[in-house]
């Protein structure tokens, strides 16, 4: 008993080592890693199914109860049985594909092992296939329990599957040869299913750290990296992304160019490989061409020019923004052996990454403009209702009182000039803003000549507040044009300006006739067309609003209890040079 345990044990360390070494096959590592494939599934049953042929072949013969020296079986005499570790691989198939693996590997291996035997124990045919759906199943409810990492659970399994193959043998070829055997071969088989199936899930185990690894190092860089690439391909943020890819990879050099010159250069051959000059490389040259990432092994494949570059490997990918090739990220190697299908992989990966980011950059950017665009086009169209009525009030002035007409035509072009200003800028000084409205007033004051009255209050540190242009004046403009009907006199007009916390407030109250309730919700949000206007003032601010500060600007128009309505805008207060 003690020399089968021992031969048996030196069939199994076979296995074993096999075993071991085809785990550490990238191939084979990813096919376990997907083995719920229909097309993993049959490799396995390749794999495994040769596994069980050869321990079928490596087994050791026995003969009326002793040992028979062999080394290679292909052929079993008749009234000899084989000691083996095919129950072994069997089980580790089912453990390791399922049902359908392991039924398969097990109907494979009974199948060898009836020819080997010249047509004897055809059991052996309905036993390993039952041996190997039974381990597949047996997976299933490992999964299902969560008790898949559980290492002692393999030995017991490998020690179950052997007893149920010592069942068959005691039944068909007699209970002499199980009662030789069973040990030996329940003790390997248990001892061999933990080891074989610890070197599994150890082997994947560690691939799942090193891709965790992985990913925490590549989302870390990706994120530190996104401010400079969203900034899009130039000279500072190049360098800082550079640097900043260098330190997370330690790969000798990374570069970054655009399309015509080296943008960015960190690590060795920064003596030549200088930012601002044209491309130096032919690789590079290669790559913006075609847009594929090539790969050199060597310094001739780089194709740099000076004979003194340390730089031995290369791996330069194309950077892409609306599909289109606007650069390359190169990843350098002054060691070419270190240059591995991982770094590949890692530098495709981050090409993608760094591609969406400038094309995340470009998106914004380009959404800016536009935004600026809509926002100077909403408010050139405050300005031409305004203007035809202040040419005909200072014309008819000039008959009667040119020195007026003068200072009228001098707060126009004060008004226009804050227009123009308005059109270049989003933003004004609210002292800027009221000037504007002074100017605005005395205008339209030269119309109706103390028919309104209009306070404004505010103070002076708020005078260097931003604010969108015109806001205030808009305001003002539709109390006067709005609120008071026809009345001639007792029109007041209150423009109070103050600060809570971080949020600046602007109200304009006047005491006139209010607004109708069913006018209310319309205001800011749609044109309320009337007999003084189109309507879309308001509704132009209010967009403006939110185009500047999304749900912290805000427009409101509300009734007072008594007479009159009251027009409030909040918006983040910020100060010229910084927020206090």
């Amino acid at each position: 008993m003690l020399d089968l345990f021992i031969l048996m044990m030196e069939r199994v360390g076979l296995i074993i080592l096999l075993a071991f070494l085809l785990v550490n096959v990238s191939y084979f590592k990813r096919l376990l890693e997907n083995r719920e494939q229909f097309s993993s599934k049959v490799i396995l049953i390749v794999v495994f199914g040769l596994f069980a042929i050869l321990t079928n072949f490596t087994g050791i013969e026995i003969a009326g109860n002793k040992i028979v020296p062999s080394n290679f079986l292909t052929h079993i005499s008749e009234n000899t049985s084989i000691a083996n570790a095919r129950t072994l691989v069997i089980s580790v198939a089912g453990l390791v594909g399922g049902p359908s693996v392991g039924a398969t590997v097990g109907g494979i291996a009974g199948i060898h092992r009836f020819f080997q035997g010249s047509g004897q124990g055809s059991f052996y045919i309905f036993s390993s296939f039952l041996i190997g759906l039974v381990s597949g199943l047996i997976r299933l409810l490992l999964i299902k329990k969560q008790w898949q990492n559980k290492a002692w659970v393999y030995a017991m399994v490998g020690i179950l599957m052997e007893s149920i193959q010592m069942v068959f043998v005691a039944f068909f070829s007699g209970p002499a040869l199980a009662q030789m055997i069973a040990g030996p071969m329940i003790m390997i088989n248990g001892i061999g299913t933990f080891i074989f199936m610890s070197i599994i899930n150890i082997t994947l185990k560690q691939e799942e750290q090193a891709k965790a690894v992985q990913t925490h190092d590549v989302l870390n860089l990706a994120a530190q990296t996104l401010p400079y690439f969203r900034a899009g391909l130039k000279r500072e943020s190049s360098q800082a992304a550079a640097e900043i890819i260098q330190r997370y990879t330690k790969l000798a050099a990374i570069s970054i160019t655009d399309k015509h010159q080296i943008l960015a250069h960190v690590g060795a051959g920064s003596d030549h490989h200088i930012p601002e000059i044209e491309v130096i490389t032919e690789l590079s040259k290669k790559v913006l061409q075609s847009g594929s990432m090539l790969i050199a092994h060597s310094k001739e494949q780089i194709g740099c020019k000076n004979p003194n570059c340390p730089l031995a490997a290369a791996i330069v990918i194309p950077l892409f923004a609306h599909e289109k090739v606007v650069g390359t990220l190169k990843m350098y190697f002054t060691d070419e052996t270190k240059l591995t299908y991982v770094e590949e992989e890692l530098a495709e990966g981050l090409a993608t990454i760094f591609s969406s980011q400038i094309e995340l950059g470009e998106a914004e950017e380009r959404s800016q403009l536009l935004k600026d665009a809509e926002i100077k086009s909403l408010q050139a169209q405050v300005n031409p209702h305004f203007f035809f009525n202040a040419i005909n009030t200072i014309s008819a002035l000039m008959r009667r009182d040119t020195n007026q007409a003068r200072s009228l035509l001098l707060q126009l072009s004060t008004y226009f000039r804050g227009n123009l200003t308005g059109a270049r800028q989003t933003k004004l000084l609210l002292s800027q803003e009221l000037q504007h409205l002074a100017a605005y007033l005395q205008l339209e004051q030269a119309r109706f000549p103390n028919r309104y009255q209009i306070d404004v209050k505010i103070k002076d540190e708020l005078q260097s507040a931003l604010i969108p242009s015109y806001a205030v004046q808009i305001l003002v403009e539709n109390a006067i044009k709005h609120a008071f009907s026809n009345r001639k006199e007792n029109n007041h007009v209150h423009v109070t300006i103050t600060s809570k916390k971080d949020v600046l407030i602007l109200q304009v109250e006047d005491n006139g006739v209010g607004i109708k309730a069913a006018l209310l919700s319309q205001l800011g949000k749609q044109a309320v067309v009337s007999e003084k206007g189109t309507g879309t003032a308001l509704e132009n601010l209010n967009r403006r609003l939110h185009s500047l500060y999304g749900d912290a600007g805000q427009l409101k128009a509300e009734n007072k209890a008594a007479d009159g309505a009251v027009f409030t805008i909040s918006l983040p207060l910020e100060l010229e040079g910084g927020n206090e």
